[in-house]
């Protein structure tokens, strides 16, 4: 394996030799341990909250240092705006911006993008206090939906 691989740490062998003389064993069971919470903790969450940021485990690597990203779901049944409450002044960005629709019938995409009408188009904009979910004149009719945001801590 090369030792340009950045994840090198999350791999977790699945065999080890133990001895059978205690303080050597002790030494390699805590080196085990150091390796399964190593591994677990560079894994990415599968959290979802609707009503606080929660960590993603992911790691981003932008700056000279390692930044976490912050996650958090928020509901709408309509376009228009949705309060984030999100302070600009404490995040590097955005890494990620998504979600989707219900019509009613159908599923789709947020943002959605029509290549035969534009006037079918549904965008989702984060400004510094809303989340703007804005759809065009034709757009399908929104049931209900939700947008997740995803940003770099910079605390």
């Amino acid at each position: 394996m090369s030792s340009n691989v950045v994840n090198q740490v999350s791999f977790l062998r699945t065999s080890r030799e133990f001895p059978e003389e205690l303080h050597t064993l002790a030494v390699e069971i805590n080196k085990g341990y150091i390796d399964i919470a190593n591994a677990v903790n560079s894994r990415t969450i599968g959290i979802f909250p609707k009503n606080r940021p929660a960590i993603t485990g992911e790691s981003w690597f932008i700056t000279s240092q390692r930044q976490q990203t912050l996650r958090q779901v928020y509901t709408f049944t309509s376009a228009g705006s949705i309060p984030h409450g999100i302070n600009f002044a404490t995040i590097a960005g955005f890494t990620a911006i998504y979600g989707t629709i219900y019509t009613g019938t159908n599923w789709i995409p947020l943002p959605y993008v029509d290549v035969v009408n534009a006037t079918n188009q549904i965008s989702v904009i984060v400004n510094s206090s809303n989340i703007v979910i804005s759809a065009g004149a034709t757009a399908p009719t929104i049931s209900s939906g939700f947008v997740v945001l995803e940003w770099l801590s910079n605390v």
